[in-house]
């Protein structure tokens, strides 16, 4: 799976999938559940890289204490809002509102779709950012799922 970065403003983001064939319905499905989880995640706060306490440990966690206070100090860290996801060919397409989450939110998103795209659909190509030519936007398509 090719990772391409195209004009990138976190606050009006279109993520695109270009899948090697047309995706059937259960392969959408697929696709749809990793964006629909990330996105909840992100949500919640869970892309703050201001507050990676069992990351920072290291390889031995057995009975590390987690500082609350640590946690409760560092800024929020929330995803805004998530478009439909919309289809046209062998192109998928989402629109989001990342907010202030980390870029550590994009880590996670990439390393699940290419395992996704290893077990289940071949995603030949995401570009994170921009717009494709041959498939223009209009105010109409970044409306939130939640409107």
């Amino acid at each position: 799976m090719q990772v391409e970065f195209r004009e990138f403003n976190p606050f009006d983001l279109w993520i695109w999938v270009k899948f090697t064939n047309v995706p059937s319905r259960g392969e959408k499905q697929y696709v749809e559940e990793v964006f629909d989880s990330w996105f909840f995640l992100g949500k919640l706060g869970g892309f703050n890289a201001e507050n990676l306490q069992v990351q920072e440990t290291g390889v031995d966690i057995s009975y590390m204490e987690y500082d609350r206070e640590t946690g409760d100090r560092a800024m929020m860290s929330l995803m805004h809002n998530m478009g439909e996801f919309q289809y046209e060919g062998d192109w998928g397409r989402c629109w989001f509102d990342l907010g202030t989450s980390d870029a550590l939110a994009l880590d996670v998103l990439i390393n699940a779709l290419k395992q996704l795209s290893t077990e289940y659909v071949t995603i030949e190509k995401l570009a994170i950012g921009g717009e494709n030519p041959d498939w223009p936007i209009d105010e109409s398509s970044r409306e939130s799922i939640f409107s």
